[in-house]
């Protein structure tokens, strides 16, 4: 069982990079505020740019917390298997 596991997550960590292509998700609007934001020192595109870090970070954080509670229950039945 743990090997199909290990290959599974072998498999999906090698072929996870092999579809990414260049996205436009931004309307012109956006872009144009983003990127002449950051040279001129304007407080939207900073804004922007941290509402974006706000988003990319919560998925992040949601998987990390999940991963350090399956950790501790299976650490926790490990533990009491072994007893």
């Amino acid at each position: 069982m743990k090997k199909i596991v290990l290959i599974f997550i072998l498999f999906v960590a090698v072929f996870a990079g092999t579809g990414i292509t260049t996205a436009s998700a931004q309307c012109a609007m956006c872009t144009i505020n983003a990127e002449q934001g950051v040279k001129n020192g304007n407080t939207q595109a900073k804004g922007i740019n941290s509402g974006v870090m706000y988003l990319m970070a919560i998925p992040y954080l949601m998987f990390a917390g999940l991963g350090i509670l399956w950790y501790k229950k299976y650490r926790v039945a490990h533990t009491s298997k072994a007893s």
